[in-house]
């Protein structure tokens, strides 16, 4: 593989995102210090408004798995991800109108704080435990699959990044609380549109305009966009992406309590609601960028495909080793776009740690010692950012062994957690008996569900991407795509198992987990 180092100016460019991150901790750690409470640290006193919040939520699930991961896939698959613009839509309708005011008026500062309203405390106690599991594993994955991508295409030191990550995020988050964590987001926000924006420029020069991107995607059948075939198998299809990545996202934004906290700490419901629908146009704005990111890589690699011909050795390698190639002879630029991928990163761990805490203070920490006091119970709030910040940053470690697992685990979770929350608000009949038992038939099978995924994968017919050439890799002794992997090429040609029922339920497209998982506990 090609390692392609970085210049003095990339450090000074990346070291720039941490060391501003740390002064905002800072700056509010001491503009906040005679407000002692655990709401004023958890919560932001609920006194934000509609502007940074949405800034920061966009930031928050953008992470740089995005970054990274959104490009490649517009890459190999096509501009179908676009679709994502449905689901997206949909996501914030419904949580700004049907979640949001039942948490709003609800006047908690957990999530799960409402399922002891509606249900009882054991299954408040039951969601949260899955949500600090899952929230975790998650983490663990968003800090360590991006700065792997990173090393291995671009030399920047894996271990010192990822350490780095979780060094700076649980520094500010401790120190400045939610009102540090949504303005650093603010700020991240900005590096990681900028970061996009400088791609997507040099990458059309380099391309010779946006015409000729257009042109050449065309031609490489990357536009089209709608696919209409019903067949659960398809990696990208209108109903995987629309109606599958509604409930995926749903599940991990509508009823999140990094979403959810942020909201509520806004000083009105309407600034709540402003923040989500404000958030929606920096959604779009952000897919907009992936998306043509990845038809510009496409032009740009169409003849000679680095991750087919051996070049890299994993499409999440593509974005940066892309950025790398056209900003060879401009030093800081590559910097900036390793910032943009970290500002998804750092966004993303540090709403998880501060969201952390709030649930195990909430849930927790304030049912067995109701009495504590508010300076107590803000140092216990720190302490907990503390904890969790050392937890994630481990996990990194541990998800360098666990490979998609973890990832795979909280995909799990956010389905049944999804139909649990459901239940609640919109089938007011239901009993704690149906949720519990609801919630843990939801998490087996799609547990079960997930496995089955693994051991009977899909067909290579159904996930095997878009036509890449090799042709032009004049340096390798490659022609053709089936050369390098004969193998697949090999099943296609004697024809691949058509799975059926149960079998077919288990090797369902990714984005149908989540839906799986909500509507189990529903029934």
């Amino acid at each position: 593989m090609e390692v392609k180092n970085f210049a003095v100016w990339d450090y000074v460019v990346f070291a720039a995102l941490f060391v501003i991150s740390s002064g905002i901790g800072v700056f509010f750690a001491i503009k906040e210090r005679k407000k002692a409470t655990s709401r004023e640290f958890l919560v932001g006193g609920r006194q934000m408004s509609f502007g940074p919040v949405a800034l920061s939520l966009t930031a928050s699930f953008m992470s740089a798995v995005t970054v990274l991961g959104a490009p490649s896939e517009v890459y190999r698959f096509g501009a179908s991800f676009i679709l994502f613009f449905i689901a997206y839509t949909f996501v914030i309708l419904f949580t700004a109108e049907l979640f949001l005011p039942v948490f709003y008026r609800s006047g908690i500062t957990s999530t799960y704080e409402y399922l002891q309203l509606r249900f009882n405390k054991p299954v408040r106690y039951a969601a949260t435990a899955i949500y600090v599991v899952q929230t975790i594993l998650y983490t663990g994955v968003v800090v360590y699959a991006p700065a792997l991508a990173l090393n291995q295409v671009t030399g920047f030191d894996l271990w010192g990044s990822v350490f780095a990550t979780g060094i700076v995020c649980t520094f500010y988050c401790t120190l400045g609380g939610l009102k540090a964590v949504v303005w650093t987001d603010a700020f991240q926000m900005v590096v990681m549109v900028v970061g996009f924006l400088s791609v997507l420029i040099q990458g059309s020069a380099h391309a010779g305009g946006l015409h000729n991107v257009i042109e050449q995607a065309t031609n490489g059948s990357r536009l089209n966009i709608f696919d209409f075939d019903v067949d659960p198998l398809r990696r990208h299809t209108f109903w995987t992406i629309s109606v599958g990545g509604t409930f995926t996202w749903l599940g991990i934004y509508g009823v999140n309590q990094s979403t959810i906290q942020r909201c509520i700490s806004c000083k009105t419901e309407k600034h709540a609601k402003l923040a989500l629908y404000f958030n929606l146009l920096g959604l779009w704005i952000i897919l907009v960028c992936a998306v043509f990111s990845g038809l510009i890589m496409y032009s740009h690699f169409k003849d000679c495909d680095p991750w087919t011909s051996g070049i890299i050795s994993a499409p999440d390698q593509l974005m940066p080793y892309f950025v790398m190639e056209i900003f060879a002879t401009m030093p800081g630029l590559p910097g900036l776009f390793v910032a943009c991928a970290f500002s998804g990163t750092l966004s993303t761990v540090a709403a998880s740690i501060n969201a952390l805490a709030t649930v195990t203070f909430e849930d927790f920490v304030k049912s067995c010692f109701p009495h504590v006091s508010d300076k107590l119970s803000t140092w216990i709030s720190k302490g907990l950012c503390l904890l969790f910040g050392v937890l994630c940053t481990s996990m990194a470690v541990a998800a360098s062994l666990m490979g998609s697992a973890a990832l795979s685990i909280h995909g799990m979770c956010g389905g049944p957690m999804l139909g649990l929350f459901s239940l609640g608000v919109v089938f007011p009949f239901v009993n704690w008996k149906g949720a519990l038992g609801g919630l843990l038939i939801g998490i087996t099978l799609s547990f079960w569900v997930a496995i089955g995924a693994f051991v009977y994968p899909a067909p290579d017919s159904k996930t095997w991407p878009l036509p890449l050439s090799t042709d032009q890799c004049v340096h390798l002794n490659v022609t053709s795509v089936p050369s390098v992997f004969p193998s697949r090429y090999a099943n296609l040609k004697d024809g691949a198992e058509t799975p059926t029922g149960v079998t077919k339920l288990v090797k369902g497209a990714f984005f149908w987990n989540t839906a799986d998982g909500t509507c189990l506990p529903v029934l």
